[in-house]
């Protein structure tokens, strides 16, 4: 969850150090640091963002040729300054840690033992003193390293350096996403690819228990057993303009305006001919869709919400029993697996600690069949799964996942369309029908964007609330989920959503005149349904936010705000009204004046427990 940046080069590294944090500024974090091999250990951090960090590296005209950095989000102990990371260890090691360890108190008590003291109450301090331990036997840092790791239970992505070594820069990872820069006499590491592309866009993904040494002319990576392998050179398709922010206020609301590009783009290799191939999803995918007889769906957050939309799709469009979970939650429970289930998890940056062990957890049960439905390519969730799909929604760099969103459910439709098809629940004509209709999806999205002015002005309603209600029916209530979750991220409003007709079973005693009502009123078969749901809201004095289709027969009336998307998109009517929620969700956390892209508490990619 945090951000690692890490340089050996024959120039300056600082710069590169900052630019790289700041790069990952996205990812959530409460403090920032680094240090420089210069004779000797220069190490200097800070609390708050890394301008704070480099306003303080130019004071003390910070310099050196070996460095790494770090970006904490805090998790064993406070966000202060000796929490921050680097960690160092005599003066002598120093070093930068994304994860957990999870017997750090008993190793703590170890070292106290063997005469370390502790300046801090993280559990990374436990790794740069054990380092330090083994490292005092031979003076070898790679083997140091190595004994430490064995040594460690939980997650953990590490960047080590020396004084003794200001051309070495190790580094080690396991369950923590981690990668290695290659460039020309100068290398680099980071925890994402995006802080490395001003240096670099060529890459090399560690794998589960791999240590690197790394050097200037070159790189040696040893597996978990300590045995030297080679790892593919990938280059990455990312550039470095694409994590800039333009003419946006925000990340949040580029993302948000992004969302046509990204759909058509997600699209593209799918919707070109008169039928969806099943080797999207990859080689050997039509025999394994073919023999599926059900599909769970494992995923957190937002993309949960897109997990439950696909509930409602697989099982009206293909007859197959669909079950969405959330992936932290099927871990610890006895769940019975089906052989003949397709396993399908759903993540933004395939780094979800929660959603990768789901998915190894059905496997260990049984299942013989998965895919992975990611934005990042060589992440960790899909290089796990059988089958793939990537979406294309190019970086998220907001907190809040808007495009992420959207092109997951992009793809999930375009599951539903090749399983339906293989099962013979939808035929070549309504096949070439929802075709037809993606294909002029991201021309509906541009017109839900055009609506901005009127949500902004709606928004202005939201910024002396405290709670708000989000409602909808059939497959609108998990947007009616989304539409709630991006609220409370980002403007700290407390939000919930119910299906609308359970108002009567519980959540209609908070209505009033301070508790906006927010519905998602599609013209569907359940439209008249919802017509009386939100008449039982009216008749509390609650104050109604209706998000209707053009085709819809609503009446504008005292109490009741109205807002028209274009004509019904039938099935994919969920991606369209998600789009209006987005916006309203950014511009009350406007209105409020929070952080919009990196919201308190949160952290982009949850890569721990």
């Amino acid at each position: 969850m945090c951000g690692i940046v890490g340089a050996v080069a024959q120039r300056n590294v600082v710069p590169i150090l900052l630019e790289g944090l700041r790069r990952l500024e996205y990812r959530g974090y409460d403090s920032a640091g680094l240090v420089v091999i210069n004779r000797g250990l220069q190490r200097v951090r800070s609390i708050g963002r890394v301008v704070e960090l480099s306003a303080e590296v130019g004071r003390q005209q910070t310099h050196g040729n070996l460095g790494i950095a770090h970006t904490r989000w805090a998790t064993h102990g406070a966000p202060t300054y000796d929490n921050a990371h680097p960690h160092v260890s005599t003066d002598e090691i120093a070093v930068v840690h994304n994860g957990i360890i999870e017997n750090h108190e008993i190793l703590r008590e170890r070292l106290k033992s063997l005469g370390y003291t502790f300046a801090s109450e993280t559990d990374t301090e436990v790794i740069v003193h054990l380092i330090h331990y083994h490292y005092r036997a031979d003076r070898d840092l790679v083997a140091a390293v190595r004994a430490a790791t064995a040594e460690l239970h939980g997650a953990y992505a590490i960047g080590v350096v020396c004084v003794d070594a200001p051309h070495q820069l190790v580094a080690a990872r396991r369950g923590s996403p981690l990668l290695i820069g290659i460039g020309i006499e100068e290398h680099f590491i980071a925890s994402d690819v995006s802080a490395l592309l001003p240096v670099t866009q060529k890459v090399i993904y560690l794998e589960e228990g791999d240590i690197a040494d790394i050097g200037l002319l070159g790189v040696k990576i040893f597996d978990a057993a300590g045995q030297p392998v080679e790892r593919p050179v990938q280059v990455s398709e990312l550039s470095a303009d694409m994590a800039e922010l333009g003419n946006y206020r925000h990340f949040m609301q580029k993302e948000i305006h992004e969302q046509p590009r990204a759909i058509a783009d997600t699209l593209l290799a799918a919707v070109t001919t008169s039928s969806v191939s099943p080797g999207i999803f990859g080689p050997g995918a039509e025999d394994i869709l073919r023999a599926v007889n059900g599909v769970r769906i494992l995923a957190c957050g937002t993309s949960y919400h897109a997990a439950k939309v696909a509930e409602y799709w697989m099982e009206s469009l293909t007859g197959l029993p669909c079950r969405a979970e959330i992936a932290s939650e099927y871990r610890y429970r006895d769940s019975v697996a089906d052989p003949d289930t397709l396993i399908v998890t759903i993540s933004q940056s395939g780094e979800t600690r929660d959603t990768i062990d789901a998915m190894i957890q059905a496997k260990n049960l049984g299942h013989k069949y998965s895919l992975a439905i990611c934005n990042v390519p060589e992440s960790a969730l899909v290089r796990t799964a059988d089958l793939k799909f990537l979406t294309r929604a190019g970086p998220e760099i907001g907190v809040a996942s808007t495009k992420a969103f959207t092109t997951q459910l992009v793809a999930l439709f375009l599951l539903t369309l090749v399983l339906g098809r293989l099962r013979g629940k939808i035929s070549d004509q309504q096949e070439k029908v929802w075709l037809e209709q993606l294909r002029e999806l991201p021309g509906l999205v541009q017109q839900a964007l055009a609506l901005e002015p009127q949500i902004a002005a709606w928004a202005e309603h939201f910024a002396d609330k405290h709670h708000a209600l989000f409602l909808g029916r059939g497959v609108h209530y998990p947007i009616a989920m989304e539409g709630a979750l991006k609220l409370k991220e980002i403007s700290y409003i407390h939000a919930e959503a119910y299906p609308a007709g359970e108002l009567k079973h519980g959540p209609l005693a908070l209505v009033d005149k301070d508790m906006p009502v927010v519905a998602v009123a599609p013209n569907d078969i359940l439209l008249e349904k919802l017509k009386s749901n939100l008449q039982e809201v009216r008749a509390r004095g609650g104050e109604l936010y209706v998000f209707a289709d053009l085709d819809s027969h609503f009446t504008p009336q005292e109490g009741l705000h109205l807002l028209r998307l274009p004509t019904n998109a039938g099935p994919l009517s969920p991606i369209v009204h998600t789009v209006p929620l987005q916006i309203l969700a950014y511009h009350a956390a406007l209105c409020k004046g929070t952080d919009v892209d990196k919201p308190r508490n949160l952290a982009k990619s949850v890569t721990v427990e």
